[in-house]
This record gives C-alpha cells, structure tokens and sequence, in this order.
C-alpha cells in the first residue's frame, strides 16, 4: 500500500492570552477549528518552534500548527517543519488574514507576493513564495494609521460571526483539496461563500 502524502495547514498568529481574540489570529483560529472537527490535540514541538496537532483528513496525514514565534517570525516555524518532514512548499497551506477582502471572505490561492503581510513576508524568506494560502477576510479599517490598532483589536460580534461561517465554509474545502484537487476547492469554496 502506498504511503500516504503529508501536509501542513499552519494558522499565522501571535502566541498569549492577549492576543487570542483579536483578527491578526485569525489564521490560529481556522487550525483549532480543524482540531476540533478531526480530534486532534495541539502539543508543545520546541524544536519546531510551534504547537502541532496530527489529524487524519480522509487519506491524508496533516499536521495543524500554530507557529509560537510571533507573527513576523512565523516562517522559521514553518522551515523548522518543512525541513523536517521534507515538505515541498506545495504541501503546505498558509492560513492569514486578509485586510483587502471583505470580513468573512475567504480566498484559497497558489503562490504569490506577500502583499505587506509580516507575516508572510517572513515564510517568503524562509521557504519562498511556492506555498499555498487560504486568505481570511477581516475587512479594513480605513486608512493605514488605524491598521495595528486594527488587526491587534477584536472583531465586533457581527464580524466575528461572519469570519466563523467563511472559517467552517472553508474547513470545508480541505478534505475536497486533499482528496481530490486544489481546483475543486477553490469552487466549492466560491460556490459556499456566494450560496451564504
């Protein structure tokens, strides 16, 4: 029997109490939800510099991670795993928030600049740009002076409804992913938004 494929879902956000609610989290959000929907339980990996859980996702062997580097760190956690395990860039889902989509929209996408994100400029440094994200909408403040206060702040109740419904729209998608391709996806998480 052939060996099953393993692949990464790794949520982007800031490790402590403080930070768990507010939306640059959102990315620790849509991991935990995929722990809680395939039981998986998140344990301590110093050497990976993050909090891992293994799940099985139909035929596939995933590790949900939560990088404990803070956000503009994150991509040592993922070339700490990567190197590891021997995962091509491709195997790996990078889950962030999004400013330039709307509160709730959710986006998968191939490749790519950072667009600005910290975060994702620091996994560009580490493992290049080949990785796969999915883009957690939280909208935008404004103007750029309300940007930190902004990402570091709490979604309304309203917001935070509406980025919960995109998170299980798109947790969704991902058994469609891993079992069949990314393409069928990315349809039926168009399809998903567009029917809410």
């Amino acid at each position: 029997m052939a060996e099953s494929r393993l692949y990464a879902i790794v949520g982007l956000g800031n490790p402590g109490a403080e930070y768990d609610r507010t939306r640059h989290n959102a990315g620790f959000w849509f991991v935990d939800a995929l722990a809680a929907a395939y039981r998986g339980s998140f344990r301590t990996e110093a050497k990976f510099f993050a909090e891992v859980a293994r799940v099985r996702i139909g035929n596939s062997d995933v590790l949900l991670v939560k990088p404990s580097t803070f956000m503009n760190r994150s991509g040592q956690a993922i070339q700490a795993l990567a190197a590891f395990y021997k995962l091509d860039p491709a195997d790996i889902l990078v889950v962030h928030d999004e400013m330039d989509l709307p509160v709730g929209a959710m986006r998968l996408k191939l490749a790519g600049g950072h667009g600005g994100h910290n975060g994702l400029r620091s996994v560009h440094q580490h493992i290049g740009e080949g990785y796969r994200r999915l883009r957690v909408g939280i909208g935008h403040p404004g103007s750029k002076e309300l940007v930190l206060g902004y990402v570091l702040g709490r979604a309304s109740v309203a917001d935070d409804k509406l980025i919960h419904q995109g998170i299980a729209n798109a947790a969704a998608a991902i058994p469609v992913w891993l079992e069949q391709s990314w393409d069928k996806a990315m349809q039926q998480l168009h399809s998903a938004q567009l029917a809410n």
